[in-house]
């Protein structure tokens, strides 16, 4: 059976594994809309309630389609990078609109990195709060990659929920170790605040070992849930099983450690250098006319390949 929790003090009731859905967009495999939606069907089946999306994504399109007939709706988290009151608005009803639910369960800023840019995103969190208290959104929370960021939460008892990097090696943490991200994170979970992890395999860093990556997150009775992105379906049914504590074929796993992934760069890369100040971990840089990719350093997160005037990166 799969495993719940509530998610921090918000009384949001989610799976334990959270079906990522960055995989499946444009930014990554870019599955047809059938074949995407049909995943999250089959993680539904499996007992999946929780689904993670960004506005910046493009998958809100699949979440329409899978849920559109289903009965009982999945809690959704969906974030934004939009820093202005009126940014936030248009990012919301967006989200509200494409995905065609009367609100968002947890609405996000995207990707903060300290007290500082929490400060200068305010308008954007003071009106997330007014869209709260409308019904709009249940719970209100930031995405982080840097400890700085989830030791600000600390002095921010408004916030509901926070979606951190967290894996055994820390890989993708930007200013600090495993040991210290997950020490700041069982800080803010002894607060009542909602924590559900991201990149537990570090972007593919830590597929070679999956079987310890995941135990580690698995382990953290301070993570609520752990976001997995997925992208076939013997990913889908794999994880839903591992994550149930069902029994899980050797076979398969052995296949899933073997597949890697990587961020490609297309011949016809100008080397703009655009797509290197949208880079969270530096991994990108321009050299003899063309975008290089440093693989020790990138999580595969694809946030790259947003901002490229001419389509040129695409994870494979």
């Amino acid at each position: 059976m799969m495993e719940y929790r509530i998610l921090g003090k918000t009384g949001i009731r989610v799976s334990r594994l959270c079906f990522g859905t960055l995989t499946l967009g444009p930014l990554q495999s870019n599955l047809a809309l059938e074949d995407g939606a049909r995943l999250l069907e089959i993680a539904f089946e499996a007992g999946v309630n929780f689904l993670d999306t960004a506005d910046l994504y493009g998958t809100y399109p699949y979440i329409r389609q899978a849920i559109r007939h289903r009965i009982e709706r999945p809690v959704i988290a969906s974030k934004s990078y939009d820093y202005t009151r009126a940014g936030m608005k248009e990012s919301l009803q967006r989200a509200l609109t494409e995905m065609d639910v009367p609100c968002v369960d947890i609405f996000m800023l995207h990707e903060q990195e300290s007290h500082l840019t929490l400060a200068g995103h305010r308008a954007a969190l003071e009106y997330l709060f007014e869209a709260k208290e409308a019904g709009l959104v249940r719970a209100v929370g930031f995405s982080c990659h840097t400890v700085a960021a989830v030791r600000a939460a600390l002095s921010m008892p408004e916030i509901d929920v926070i979606h951190p990097l967290v894996n055994e090696r820390g890989v993708g943490v930007q200013d600090g170790t495993a040991a210290e991200m997950l020490t700041a994170v069982k800080q803010l979970h002894q607060t009542g605040m909602g924590i559900f992890a991201m990149k537990p395999l570090g972007g593919g860093h830590l597929i070679p070992n999956s079987d310890v990556a995941f135990r580690y997150v698995l382990e953290q009775s301070c993570l609520d849930a752990i976001a997995v992105g997925m992208v076939t379906a013997e990913e889908v049914t794999y994880n839903c099983a591992l994550f149930a504590g069902e029994a899980v074929s050797h076979t398969v796993a052995e296949i899933l450690r073997q597949k890697k992934r990587s961020l490609q760069v297309q011949a016809w890369c100008t080397g703009c250098g655009t797509c290197t100040t949208y880079c969270p971990q530096g991994a990108l840089h321009v050299e003899n006319g063309q975008v290089v990719v440093a693989t020790d350093h990138c999580i595969l997160c694809g946030y790259c390949g947003a901002h490229c005037p001419d389509f040129c990166l695409k994870i494979y």
